[in-house]
């Protein structure tokens, strides 16, 4: 999953929400919604949303002008462009959705909203909650503790590319790829393929080992820049194969 990118659970239904940095707000993915509120079970959601699109449309509702096109991952791993709205338009569109759970779902919303800006606010209330979540799903305390770490070392670094005015999408993702190719051998994608992942967040699924690796790689890297002061992305191309060669070099100290 993007980084910006994360499946919000209500009532064990996946929503699949993206949030906006310049407008320090969520979008929510439109069909997953309409999923959770109109109770079409064994219906395919998004046929209800295209049928319920066109009826808005004819009635001239801003709710459709409103949707934007936005790449979230689908149940095959690749991402789409997927009609989502702010958390606005949502209460709009719940308005155009008879339901029993549309009060439960604003209050919901409200909370997802609410815990992402505390985390702006101050960040240990999001590795607070995320250590939560991985004690849940059952993993030891010592690869929860690695996560954790990897998770801090990681927002370094992408602050870092930031710095430098790169931008997340294209940019930070051919980085990342450079960094794991270089340690790892794969690609993002072909690690995810080498592990039998789809959709599922291949940090999450490294060992205590590789998330060692991984954090030494982008730690370097990250390190470097501070260091070079990269000028283009061909300098920063350059700073990620060094940073996690570096790294390579750090286990035995030679």
């Amino acid at each position: 999953m993007a980084e910006n990118t994360q499946i919000k659970l209500f009532d064990d239904k996946k929503v699949r929400t993206i949030w906006d940095e310049e407008a320090e707000e969520w979008y929510f993915s439109v069909v997953d919604v309409c999923n959770v509120l109109s109770e079409s079970a064994g219906k395919d959601p998004g046929a209800y949303w295209r049928k319920l699109k066109q009826r808005l449309k004819a009635e001239g509702s801003e709710v459709v002008t409103n949707c934007h096109g936005l790449k979230l991952p689908a149940v095959d791993g690749k991402s789409y462009k997927t009609d989502c709205l702010d958390a606005q338009g949502i209460f709009r569109l719940i308005q155009s959705i008879p339901s029993p759970k549309a009060e439960p779902f604003k209050v919901w919303m409200a909370q997802v909203a609410k815990e992402r800006l505390d985390e702006i606010q101050d960040p240990e209330q999001g590795i607070q909650r995320a250590l939560l979540e991985y004690r849940a799903l059952g993993y030891s305390e010592n690869w929860i503790n690695q996560r954790l770490k990897s998770i801090e070392i990681r927002k370094d670094l992408t602050d870092e590319w930031k710095k430098h005015g790169l931008k997340e999408g294209v940019q930070f993702a051919t980085l990342t790829d450079i960094i794991y190719k270089t340690w790892a051998g794969k690609t993002a994608k072909e690690y995810k393929e080498y592990k039998g992942l789809k959709k599922e967040n291949l940090r999450d699924n490294m060992t205590n080992k590789e998330l060692v690796l991984n954090m030494l790689a982008e730690l370097s890297t990250k390190e470097i820049s501070e260091s070079t002061n990269p000028q283009n992305f061909g300098d920063h191309i350059q700073n990620a194969v060094d940073g996690a060669t570096n790294r390579q070099k750090c286990p035995n100290g030679t």
